[in-house]
């Protein structure tokens, strides 16, 4: 039966650090939905002797080997190439690929390369997976009591592919599936978050509950299998509905979701214009809302107020508040907030002031106060972040986030 499986990147250029391994995250993120768990991941670089090393490793520790990258028409694309060797297979061209990789050509317009035939040929006796994507088709091959996919490296060209076709291939091989949930928290760490749900990680079994934090977001994993007549979905929901009565209105998700996106639902469920104006975040929280395909219908329009002075001019913060109380303050973030609500006639506003550091003279570095206002209320918060500017600033868009979506459900805001 298979169990464990191995992912295999290949590129220099991932060992070298010049891209991140996403491929390997998303792959480990989909398999245990099918009953199977990642034990191993690997790296090589386009070299055909480490690489045929590194095969031979993962199939003597592993039932499935994945490997991503290295399906290419250039030289130092030889995945396909060395692991047909490895595992003594010839290479054979595949007529219906060939075409399909001219007639992509075709329809982009482009003058085909004569290289571009070797992503044509495949090992011998293997099933092709069609690229709707880009002009590398991948390829599954049974040997041995093993099996190894072989994955094109384009993310955009990846996913769809293992979601159309290495996806299902395991639903059919599989004898006990597995059913996983993420809740996703804001405003409590994870350390805080472990603490409180002790009493059911002391006794976890089935389901089990794993944590991780990223970016002011812990991420809880809720994964369970079918135990006698009873299946892995009630499981994983009745120990989902036991942590959210334990965390409360800080689970804001259970269908593991961004906090932005959570927000533009409330945004847009209650028919509300969103607009911001930030200061110390350049951006950040409408590039967060932006990025959401469809938020047009609610997002109106930012203010970056960077320099004090724009403060005054763009949203008619009084400058005699920012000498009293400072540019970073409960009384200039409240000002900041009312002025994109006056000038834009927004029904939901977002203002964000502070100092993301490196510090000068006494600046507070960390030192960050938000502003909310809706068609329900008005309220600001002063908070104190710690690490780098990149997190501060990251910190300031989340709890800002999270300021606007208990607004909108009326729920308080945590200590």
């Amino acid at each position: 039966m298979l169990k464990k499986v191995e992912i295999l990147s290949v590129g220099t250029e991932l060992l070298m650090g010049q891209i991140a391994n996403t491929n390997a995250q998303f792959i480990s993120r989909r398999l245990p939905e099918v009953g199977l768990g990642v034990f191993y991941h690997s790296v090589v670089g386009d070299n055909p002797e480490r690489l045929t090393e590194c095969l031979h490793y993962a199939l003597s520790r592993s039932d499935v080997v994945i490997t991503t990258g290295g399906l290419g028409p250039t030289q130092d694309d030889l995945t396909k190439e060395v692991i047909a060797k490895a595992l003594d297979l010839d290479m054979i061209l595949d007529t219906k690929s060939a075409q399909l990789i001219k007639q992509y050509f075709e329809r982009m317009g482009k003058t085909m390369s004569e290289n571009n035939l070797r992503q044509a040929y495949f090992p011998y006796g293997c099933k092709i997976l069609d690229n709707d994507e880009g002009t590398a088709p991948g390829c599954m091959i049974e040997k041995d009591g093993k099996v190894i996919i072989l994955l094109p490296g384009p993310p955009r060209e990846l996913i769809p592919m293992f979601n159309k076709h290495v996806i299902p291939f395991f639903r059919e091989k599989c004898e006990a599936p597995l059913t996983s949930k993420f809740l996703r928290v804001v405003g409590i760490g994870e350390s805080m978050v472990e603490k409180k749900l002790m009493s059911l990680v002391d006794s976890q079994t089935n389901p089990t509950i794993a944590t991780y934090a990223k970016d002011g977001i812990v991420t809880i994993r809720v994964t369970a299998h079918d135990e006698g007549e009873i299946p892995s979905s009630l499981l994983v929901s009745d120990m989902c509905g036991k942590i959210s009565s334990i965390l409360g209105d800080s689970v804001y998700t259970d269908n593991d979701e961004e906090l932005e996106y959570t927000v533009f639902k409330l945004l847009a469920e209650n028919k509300l214009t969103f607009s911001c104006a930030e200061s110390c975040t350049g951006g950040m929280l409408a590039e967060k809302i932006t990025s959401i395909p469809g938020s047009s219908q609610v997002f109106k329009c930012a203010a970056v107020t960077y320099m004090t002075a724009s403060k005054t001019e763009m949203l008619g913060v009084d400058a005699a508040v920012i000498d009293k109380f400072g540019v970073v303050s409960k009384e200039v973030a409240l000002e900041m907030v009312q002025g994109m609500i006056n000038k834009s006639g927004t029904d939901v506003a977002v203002s964000i002031t502070g100092y993301a550091g490196p510090g000068f003279a006494d600046e507070p570095v960390g030192k960050v106060c938000i502003g909310v206002c809706t068609p329900d209320c008005r309220t600001v918060k002063e908070f104190k972040f710690s690490g780098n500017r990149d997190r501060i600033r990251t910190l300031s868009v989340i709890n800002a986030l999270d300021m606007v979506r208990r607004a909108l459900l009326h729920l308080d805001l945590p200590d």
